[in-house]
């Protein structure tokens, strides 16, 4: 296939502009938000395009060692792109790759993500975005055969495993220490859009994740219990020995679970406290095969409606609920407190101190649904972590970023004329969304640079009889030498 752009309605061979020298692959053309993806094909390689905005497509810029034969595109969240790109060397798994705002330059942000194929043959990556939380992210890593859970704070900056509840559901200790032995959750999207999936959170209740996993060394699909952290990831506690769908009620202020089970149900489990204590009830007098839940999200009618069948052959039933009976006022300022979200104890997240506001666990109050989960923010001093090593750059042990082996930091003065300036990158480029405030030079933003080009040297020219003059009409062979480069003319 080709690529055509043309006006609408004039169409003509004379108005049709052609963008790629190359055949496109129709199967990689993907529209999603404000981007333009495609895959080209010439001469047997393949490269792909981005176009941001309706401007004109630039080729994508992977690291000179990535030599990708897939891509897929992952999000394309807050004007940049995460790609998870399966290179030469890869057969079952992808890794994640981070671009700048425009979405051109991509830096490596995680090797060997775990992958799957959904029913149509899709490609599932086990990454997730936490919701209500900047710059929050979970994967699932193949390392030594073994598929690890990593949670991340800073958008792929840095990744680490995720710490096991200290105790299980019965209060026995668990002895799960890092790195030897972490929490493990099971990432992928429901295929059933009506019930909750494997894991859960929430823009209205940041800092709250609900997931299916298991402790031990590597993601397990027997064994499974319900996890739960109240503080975004730094701590877990288990809530369940068996897989629950589980949903937010009451903006957030509310837990609602359901046995995930092929057998039929008449009880249901709300919890008021984060998780720490679970109320049971029952929703129907016979028991119900439940197919999936419906609720309106954001709203203060507090109905949730269960539907599914008595029995294989019965018809279709729907069971309304209202659990405003278990409030019994409006919820006050003295019924909320503070939470501070921080980083295994480090406050200052994607370049900010964030104070939280929630509901105090237990109280049995209905949360306003505009009320402000924010309650203070304030910009913190820049370091060398709130920003990623730009392209062409990598990490160094000691934490500053150094020129990669293939990479030549001075190559952006090669198009720089003289009376100009350019932007010269330090190695840093600063993390997408984080707000950190830097110092007063700024010691990783990219610096304004007169351009100095160099004449060419080591230029030489010679013709085949020795001498530069030539009698008009004749044919002369020369040979331009330049920075070992040789060739012939005619």
């Amino acid at each position: 296939a080709k690529y055509v752009k043309c006006r609408a309605q004039r169409c003509t061979e004379g108005n049709r502009q052609y963008l790629f020298p190359g055949h496109v692959d129709t199967n990689s053309l993907v529209v999603q938000d404000e981007y333009v993806f495609t895959q080209v094909t010439k001469s047997g390689r393949a490269s792909y395009f981005v176009s941001y905005m309706r401007e004109s497509f630039r080729q994508m810029k992977l690291p000179k060692y990535c030599l990708p034969k897939d891509m897929h595109i992952i999000s394309t969240d807050e004007k940049q792109v995460f790609a998870a790109v399966q290179e030469w060397n890869q057969n079952n798994t992808y890794s994640l790759y981070i671009s700048d705002s425009p979405g051109v330059y991509f830096i490596l942000s995680l090797e060997n993500l775990r992958t799957s194929r959904g029913p149509a043959g899709n490609l599932l990556v086990d990454f997730y975005k936490v919701e209500g939380i900047n710059g929050m992210y979970l994967a699932n890593k193949i390392v030594d055969n073994h598929i690890k859970t990593f949670i991340t704070y800073n958008k792929g900056q840095t990744w680490a495993l995720l710490p096991a509840p200290t105790t299980n559901v019965a209060g026995n200790n668990l002895h799960c220490i890092l790195p030897f032995c972490s929490l493990h959750l099971h990432l992928e999207m429901s295929e059933n859009p009506y019930t909750s999936g494997p894991i859960t959170s929430k823009k209205s209740v940041p800092g709250i994740i609900v997931a299916t996993g298991n402790t031990g060394t590597e993601l397990s699909s027997t064994n499974l219990g319900m996890f739960i952290t109240s503080d975004a990831g730094n701590s877990w506690r288990q809530i369940f020995d068996e897989e629950y769908n589980i949903w937010f009620l009451d903006n957030g202020g509310a837990l609602l679970a359901v046995l995930h089970a092929t057998t039929p149900l008449r009880q249901l489990w709300i919890s008021l406290d984060e998780g720490k204590k679970w109320d049971r009830h029952s929703f129907s007098l016979a028991p119900l095969y439940v197919d999936g839940v419906l609720m309106e999200p954001e709203s203060d009618n507090h109905i949730i409606t269960f539907f599914g069948h008595f029995s294989h052959r019965s018809e279709w039933q729907l069971i309304k609920i209202d659990y405003k009976g278990l409030f019994s006022r409006r919820c006050m300022d003295g019924d909320y407190q503070t939470w501070y979200l921080h980083n295994k104890g480090e406050l200052c997240v994607m370049g900010e101190k964030q104070i939280y506001m929630k509901r105090r666990p237990g109280n049995r109050c209905m949360l306003a649904q505009d009320y402000s989960r924010i309650y203070s923010s304030e910009p913190c001093l820049c370091t060398a972590y709130d920003f990623e090593c730009d392209y062409g750059w990598e990490r160094q042990a000691d934490g500053m970023c150094s020129p990669a082996f293939w990479f030549n930091p001075n190559s952006a003065t090669k198009s720089c004329s003289f009376s100009q300036s350019f932007l010269n990158s330090t190695g840093y480029r600063k993390v997408l969304s984080n707000n950190c405030k830097e110092r007063g030079r700024n010691a990783y933003s990219p610096k304004r640079v007169a351009c100095h080009p160099k004449a060419p040297q080591g230029l030489h020219l010679s013709t085949s009889h020795g001498e530069l003059s030539a009698t008009i009409g004749s044919n002369v062979t020369f040979m331009i030498h330049l920075d070992n480069v040789s060739h012939n003319y005619t």
